[in-house]
């Protein structure tokens, strides 16, 4: 049919810069030409010189699928070859029969083995940027007609390329900003609320002694300990102590990372590595350059993950996904984990050289059950913080039964649950005007005080003498609607002193305000 060539340019151009995201614009673009061509897919390569490499950017087909696929070399003629047609503005008709070797560089990307193509070289300013295919599958066959036509584009999509390439410069960019913006933050935070560790001068003075003799060095450290009680609060001491304490910090979950993803978040990814890799990123290794990366729950990598890891460890060297070129990244390793890797080594869940790379200088973090001295100190400390947080004016105390209370209780969330549980009071209390009081009311001591648990004697089940005189006050205080002392007071039901009650309700961990 007869095409209006201004009509079509105009159509064509109004799609080709439709978006910025080049895969919209591809498949807006594709959907206009289909009735003048038979055209079933459209792709852009990208042209990397310093590299000598074509890079997929987008492969879109007419339904919509989008592609991506790995870096292709270039052989030295194939880029002479480049060179010397783009000062023409090459475009050309590509048969089964073609075989020059620009186009056997595009085979990956182009199906030329039963198909058709047009090629078009697209250039900026006499730039080579990269070119643009439209494939007709089968059958159906591209023309010179149709040639013709797609080379009124030359120019629109030049532009648009140029445009892609550096919208995508800007978002990796960004990216980059994204990640100096937060790591700046965390270092603040660090400098302004971590300078003091709560405890460091009674519950946790030999783990801070061990921090002080292993931080100016950059030997390997893992911290092992229950889940929260505070690993990353020492590794942050261990960099900030330490000589790298310019350079960042970068915190790794590892059991955060879904398996699939490891290896782009630890080592990073070229462009075109795979299917949504549209820029260029730096894994975590390559962004602690400088500094110290802190492998937290290092126990939850998966076997292949630690074979990769222990290979970077070993050679300080690191390889993009997708890339060829090795990259040195210069980094002080602190691991940390809850779990027994020594065990996990013999039931050969864990690598044993991996470990042996780690447990370099280990550091045993004591739960916060073994450091109860250190309780009423870290109290006030996430009062204070938290009460900044909710804006809670002025800041409640805590009276000291309180403490005694919290002391009695066995913590097996240990640092961490004892922050929670000062938030959860302070949200509580808000509004109470309870005259700046805190009372830990929520705090369940029943089934965790020690030696609660239900003993066993000839199939009897048998509680221990602590459990039922708490069951037994407990009882006695409901009936009493919670009043201790008086001709209606617990005391008096249960017959003994009602300082004596208090002393013992402190002990169990029962609240004062029971209800």
């Amino acid at each position: 049919m007869k095409v209006d060539r201004n009509e079509f340019f105009r159509q064509a151009t109004l799609r080709i810069c439709s978006s910025l995201d080049i895969e919209k614009a591809l498949f807006n673009f594709l959907q206009y030409i289909r009735p003048f061509m038979p055209a079933s897919k459209v792709s852009l390569v990208v042209f990397d010189p310093s590299a000598g490499a074509l890079i997929s950017l987008i492969v879109v087909d007419q339904v919509g699928n989008k592609k991506f696929f790995p870096p292709i070399q270039m052989t030295t003629q194939a880029t002479l070859e480049i060179e010397s047609k783009i000062k023409d503005g090459d475009i050309r008709l590509v048969d089964r029969g073609e075989h020059s070797e620009l186009v056997k560089s595009l085979c990956p990307y182009v199906d030329l083995s039963d198909n058709t193509a047009i090629i078009m070289d697209l250039a900026v300013e006499g730039e080579f940027l990269g070119a643009l295919s439209v494939l007709a599958e089968g059958e159906a066959k591209l023309t010179k007609t149709h040639l013709d036509l797609i080379s009124l584009l030359r120019e629109p999509f030049a532009i648009a390329m140029s445009n892609a390439l550096r919208y995508e410069e800007v978002v990796k960019l960004k990216d980059i900003l994204d990640d100096e913006n937060r790591e700046l933050n965390r270092e603040l935070r660090r400098r302004f609320s971590g300078r003091e560790i709560i405890g460091a001068e009674y519950g946790l003075e030999k783990t801070m002694e061990m921090v002080r003799q292993v931080a100016p060095l950059d030997s390997p450290v893992i911290l092992l300990g229950e889940t929260g009680v505070g690993k990353e609060v020492i590794a942050n001491a261990l960099h900030a102590t330490s000589l790298r304490n310019n350079g960042p910090l970068i915190t790794v979950n590892c059991g955060a990372i879904p398996e699939n993803l490891l290896d782009s978040e630890l080592f990073g990814h070229e462009k075109g590595a795979f299917t949504g890799a549209i820029a260029q990123r730096r894994g975590h290794f390559e962004r602690a350059a400088g500094g110290t990366i802190f492998l937290d729950e290092i126990g939850e990598l998966p076997p292949q993950a630690q074979v990769r890891l222990l290979r970077v460890l070993q050679h300080k060297k690191i390889e993009r996904v997708g890339g060829t070129k090795t990259i040195e990244v210069d980094v002080r390793i602190i691991a940390a984990t809850h779990r027994d890797l020594e065990e996990m080594v013999k039931q050969g869940d864990f690598r044993e050289d991996l470990w042996f790379r780690i447990n370099v200088f280990p550091i045993v973090i004591p739960p916060l059950r073994d450091r109860k001295e250190d309780i009423p100190a870290l109290v006030h400390h996430f009062i204070e913080k938290k009460s900044k947080e909710l804006k809670i004016y002025p800041t409640p105390s805590v009276p000291i039964e309180e403490f005694e209370r919290l002391k009695a209780y066995h913590w097996p969330g240990n640092v961490r649950e004892l922050e929670n549980l000062v938030e959860r009071e302070l949200i509580h209390n808000r509004g109470k005007g309870s005259g700046g009081l805190l009372r830990f009311e929520h705090l369940e001591f029943m089934k965790e005080v020690e030696g609660s648990e239900v003993k066993h004697a000839n199939g009897v089940e048998l509680f221990t003498l602590d459990r039922i005189e708490s069951m037994h006050i407990r009882q006695a205080l409901q009936t009493c609607r919670g009043r201790i002392s008086g001709p209606n007071g617990a005391a008096r039901l249960l017959g003994i002193n009602p300082n004596t009650l208090r002393n013992r309700m402190i002990k169990l961990g029962i609240p004062f305000k029971y209800s």
